[in-house]
């Protein structure tokens, strides 16, 4: 437990680093210390806001002597609004720190370095979030409604009337959504939205924890119809979430240079960042580069991100997935592309069998995109049926590195190349894409 304690005795520090949540690193007479907001190079005065054993958390007070990749944040909400954590530091810097990040662990925990570094992918720093999870709250003191990320420390909802990161379709109309929400007589029952963009339409999932009166209903789709959003209801559980009406569009995405289009639920899992997938689309078929005589196994392979153009080059793709409902919309995104050299497959892969009936012979090629908890199991049944090329795409870089440790260590492969995708510009968090070699 970390003792909180007073603001107010001010330091000076030199700061070293940067945290991989983004804080600054500076070290006091041997201990931690992590300054939020502060940069690498800078000098500081901070104040201690929470003790703990080995580091403590600390406050900037201001800046002695600031670094040149300073610059001004782009949102008038960033040091509040939770959403972002890296706005004041130039874009090019943030790449060099989250490059640095996943060297960094790749070493400490992996004990391995790639022998290429690939250049990152990159996309729009602004208005280039499809997916997000607001909090609503009623804020009895301000006598209103609030719509947003929450604040930094994470007790409250922030305050804010727009946000840039977003797509401008929900972005820009936070207020008008908060201003609408707080009409509904059920204002105080409604905890979150959930956003959702496609390429066609942007839809929100309002969950309400009490039915809605009639009245509620019509507010709510005469605001939706009069933004251009789609209005989803979720009562209970994600799979409660429905649209309040039966002709809304289905939302799709398209990957153009591989002619799939994939349609996807509001609830299901997609990349937040449109242009950066299908970068990170292309360059993951493009360095997997199966022929026409190659099977590719595509685990993890949700709604077929990667399976649909995939099959596009090779000569069969057999996709693994352990959602029942993803699954079935990966078959359905299959059909709707004319795409028939694709299978898949229902299997829990955190929990992997001796012997899966999937992957058959050894593969030829393995695509990976697991989620945060990395892909140990899956990774272990390779020790006899090796794939010659596995391609990893990861979104933390610390079970990539243990992975990686693994396929390098322990099985033998060469560690061929590693890159970064900026798929959550301004923030700390970091995907990466890696290449093993048999």
């Amino acid at each position: 437990m970390g003792v909180a304690v007073s603001r107010n005795r001010t330091a000076e520090a030199l700061v070293e680093d940067l945290s991989q949540d983004g804080r600054g690193v500076a070290r006091i007479q041997g201990k931690t210390v992590f300054v939020r907001d502060a940069l690498p190079g800078e000098r500081v005065t901070y104040s201690i806001r929470r003790r703990r054993r080995s580091f403590d958390e600390a406050e900037l007070d201001g800046i002695i002597e600031a670094s040149s990749e300073r610059v001004d944040a782009g949102c008038p909400h960033f040091g509040v609004c939770g959403g972002c954590t890296l706005q004041h530091l130039a874009p090019g810097a943030q790449l060099a720190t989250k490059r640095g990040t996943v060297a960094e662990n790749l070493h400490r925990i992996g004990g391995v370095a790639p022998r290429t570094w690939l250049d990152p992918l990159t996309g729009p720093l602004w208005g280039y979030r499809r997916r997000a999870r607001l909090s609503v709250k009623r804020v009895k003191g301000k006598d209103r409604t609030l719509v947003g990320f929450r604040e930094r420390d994470g007790r409250f909802v922030a305050d804010i009337d727009s946000c840039p990161v977003l797509e401008p379709a929900v972005g820009e109309r936070l207020q008008s959504l908060a201003g609408m929400l707080d009409g509904l007589d059920a204002a105080g029952s409604i905890p979150q939205v959930e956003v959702a963009v496609g390429d066609n339409a942007a839809a929100l999932v309002f969950r309400h924890m009490q039915p809605l009166s009639a009245a509620d209903r019509e507010r709510l789709e005469a605001w939706a119809d009069g933004q251009g959003i789609v209005p989803w209801l979720q009562p209970g559980g994600p799979e409660t979430a429905a649209p309040m009406r039966d002709d809304a569009p289905e939302l799709l995405y398209r990957l153009p240079e591989h002619d799939v289009t994939v349609g996807f639920l509001p609830t299901d899992f997609t990349q937040v960042n449109a242009t950066v997938n299908r970068a990170l689309v292309d360059r993951a078929v493009s360095l997997l580069d199966p022929g026409p005589a190659d099977t590719v196994l595509d685990l993890f392979c949700g709604l077929g991100n990667f399976t649909l153009p995939l099959a596009r080059r090779a000569g069969g793709v057999i996709g693994v997935e352990g959602d029942a409902s993803l699954l079935e919309r990966a078959r359905e995104n299959a059909a709707r592309n004319d795409i028939r050299n694709a299978s898949f497959c229902a299997e829990d892969l955190s929990m992997v069998p001796e012997h899966p009936q999937w992957l058959g012979e050894a593969p030829d090629r393995v695509m990976l995109d697991p989620p945060r908890t990395g892909a140990r199991m899956v990774l272990n049944r390779f020790r006899k049926r090796r794939p010659r090329r596995i391609v990893y795409v990861s979104c933390h870089p610390g079970t990539l590195a243990r992975d990686a440790g693994f396929l390098v260590n322990e099985l033998g492969y060469d560690f061929s190349a590693c890159g970064i995708a900026d798929m959550f510009p301004h923030t700390a968090h970091v995907e990466t894409i890696a290449v093993f070699d048999a």
